[in-house]
């Protein structure tokens, strides 16, 4: 079963954008440029808040491992 977590080895802050990128198979990078792109737009201003959610719901490549 595949799961979502917080990277461990990729990572820049909390390990968020290269979780995602390793659950959808993708570049952490590109995943990295898009939550850029929605950070900056006031209108989708949701992408830090967002971030720091995600930091805290999504648990660790550490925890997810030894279960």
């Amino acid at each position: 079963m595949k799961r979502l977590y917080r990277s461990d080895r990729d990572r820049m802050l909390g390990g968020v954008c290269g979780g995602i990128g390793d659950y959808f198979n993708i570049d952490p990078t590109l995943v990295r440029l898009g939550w850029v792109v929605i950070s900056i737009f006031p209108t989708c201003g949701f992408g830090i808040v967002g971030y720091i959610i995600a930091a805290i719901i999504i648990p660790r490549e550490s925890q997810v491992r030894q279960n």
